[in-house]
């Protein structure tokens, strides 16, 4: 009976090396490839011991790699410059609702999503030049879009309402607020409608507003302290004004002097 031979490549064993089988036997035998040549069946067992091998790994011409993310960062700089051009679009605009609401839309016509980074910047830029029309316009408009209703922007329309003499509408927001997100309203938010109202001399308003802020067990600060007290002894309310300067009132404080941490004495409650 002839005994029939098999080549086998493995490659388990050395590139210079190979199994020959003889009838039911292995001998191991020296053969010769050249670099160029591949087995198919070596490059598929290569591949599944080592994934990594015959992948392609795309790089940059400096020869690192380059990823690939799913999203797409925003670009600041690019809303910074949207930001600049809509300020520039708001003042050349008619004090007028139609007008300004007409060419926001315009302006966010052929936008994919709502612009609310460089609206956010917008108003960022008309608060810091005092132009309060122009805050409560673009805020009006903004949230009328279902977008950016946020305590900051509730803090910044408020204050705009307050700089701009709208005490109604500033009330009617704050009622909406108060409704919308009662667990949620924020200290800051809670002091911004106190000193509206201390603004505008409305002393029973503030102890309103105190009254919610005790509800929902939010602790004020010295400020609020000293405008609830100031709007209790307005309205004759002594015992309260004590009871409110026992709870709240901090008889120390810790200030820096010299480099040092020093504890002096607080005048809340000694206020005229």
């Amino acid at each position: 009976m002839p005994i029939t031979k098999r080549l086998i490549v493995s490659p388990l064993l050395p590139s210079s090396s190979s199994l020959v089988m003889l009838g039911n036997k292995f001998s191991t035998t020296a053969i010769t490839l050249s670099p160029k040549t591949r087995c198919i069946s070596c490059t598929l067992v290569r591949s599944k011991l080592s994934p990594n091998v015959g992948s392609h790994v795309e790089k940059n011409k400096k020869g690192k790699k380059r990823e690939h993310h799913l999203w797409k960062r925003r670009d600041s700089a690019q809303s910074g410059q949207k930001a600049l051009a809509l300020v520039r679009i708001i003042f050349e605009l008619p004090n007028e609702k139609e007008a300004v609401y007409g060419a926001l839309d315009k302006w966010t016509a052929w936008e994919t999503e709502f612009p609310l980074i460089a609206v956010a910047k917008a108003l960022k830029l008309l608060r810091k030049r005092g132009q309060w029309v122009r805050v409560i316009q673009l805020a009006k408009w903004m949230l009328s879009k279902g977008q950016g209703a946020t305590m900051g922007t509730y803090d910044t329309l408020l204050l705009a309402f307050d700089m701009d003499q709208r005490v109604d509408e500033a009330e009617s927001l704050w009622n909406m607020i108060i409704h919308t997100h009662m667990r949620s309203v924020s200290k800051k938010l809670f002091s911004r409608m106190i000193l509206l109202y201390d603004h505008h001399d409305l002393p029973d308003k503030i102890v309103e507003v105190f009254a919610d802020m005790e509800e929902l067990r939010v602790k004020p600060d010295e400020d609020t302290v000293r405008k609830v007290t100031r709007a209790l002894r307005e309205l004759g309310q002594e015992e309260k004004r004590k009871l409110v300067i026992k709870r709240y009132g901090l008889k120390w404080k810790y200030i820096h002097f010299n480099g040092e941490r020093v504890r002096v004495k607080t005048s809340v409650w000694e206020e005229d």
